[in-house]
């Protein structure tokens, strides 16, 4: 399938050919960016239902609005962007009057420009202070969990949602060194719990991971996302859903599959087995690595209310 691109990427978004076949983008259809970023899935997605696409992006961050706003310039008349949580999906979409969709998108990797905000906290590539919200309207901190977790909470913690299995050592390390405030801390304390670097990635890597996911509720924010999304496609629309970690996609596998089963079913699975990138992608964008796409057809027609 030919792929219309941007001209200027400002960004290389991951699995960019698979994602607008995925989604079926056909002239004229309306699609939501539900994780809009820097604008690259978006772009693509106008691109490619010219003349007459409408797209609603949504993003929490209200740095990646300023920045998607300016990417897709020449298309200001076709788009409407939210600074919102896309928890928030069916409410936003009742607002503006826009439903039903032909696509919804959900790109759930941090973007590149967050982990190249050196003052957000996200990466322990840089030391800042431990914040880690995608918008600064929320509570709590990163900073604010590790401080004030019992150490058995923040171990759990650690463990659930970053798979990490040093997540008692580091909980308990962390609770010694309080207060930790800083990234390079945090690192810092991860370091000393399990004795420097171990194995293919950095140590600090599953621990800013659960936090960042404790901090900005996603996984609880996915789950409900997903549904409405869900009732938000007209017969025939596309949902597609990227995902980089196994919880994400544990959820998303379970939901399509529940949803494209029994009599009841409202979703067909457009791919039995999932989408990863090509070797070459990885090569030329190594943070595409861990991506998967899962996409699903809706079969019944809109019943919103």
């Amino acid at each position: 399938m030919s792929v219309a691109m941007s001209a200027a990427p400002a960004h290389t978004p991951v699995l960019l050919g698979e994602t607008i076949e995925a989604l079926n983008v056909q002239p004229g259809g309306r699609y939501i960016d539900a994780t809009l970023g820097a604008g690259g899935h978006a772009a693509a997605i106008l691109e490619n239902s010219s003349p007459g696409g409408q797209l609603l992006g949504i993003d929490a961050d209200p740095r990646a609005i300023e920045m998607a706003a300016a990417r897709l310039e020449a298309y200001r008349d076709s788009i409407l962007l939210v600074n919102d949580n896309f928890s928030n999906l069916r409410e936003i979409c009742l607002k503006y009057d826009f439903l039903p969709v032909h696509g919804i998108l959900f790109d759930l990797g941090l973007s590149s420009l967050q982990l190249e905000q050196d003052n957000r906290g996200f990466s322990f590539q840089h030391d800042a202070l431990l914040d880690m919200r995608l918008s600064t309207d929320q509570e709590p901190t990163a900073a604010d969990i590790v401080n004030t977790s019992p150490e058995r909470q923040l171990a759990q913690l650690i463990r659930s949602y970053g798979e990490e299995r040093y997540s008692h050592q580091i909980a308990r390390q962390i609770v010694r060194q309080r207060p930790v405030t800083t990234t390079l801390q945090l690192v810092e304390a991860i370091e000393r719990a399990v004795g420097g670097r171990r194995g293919r990635i950095h140590p600090a890597t599953r621990t800013f991971l659960a936090l960042r996911i404790a901090v900005n509720q996603e996984l609880e924010n996915l789950e409900s996302a997903l549904k409405q999304a869900t009732s938000l496609l007209g017969f025939g629309g596309r949902l597609v859903v990227i995902s980089y970690h196994s919880l994400e996609d544990r959820i998303v596998k379970n939901f399509m599959r529940q949803e494209a089963g029994g009599e009841k079913a409202c979703l067909r699975l457009i791919n039995k087995k999932v989408l990863t990138p090509s070797t070459l992608e990885v090569r030329s964008n190594p943070r595409s690595r861990s991506a998967k796409l899962r996409a699903a057809e809706r079969i019944t027609e809109l019943e919103f209310n």
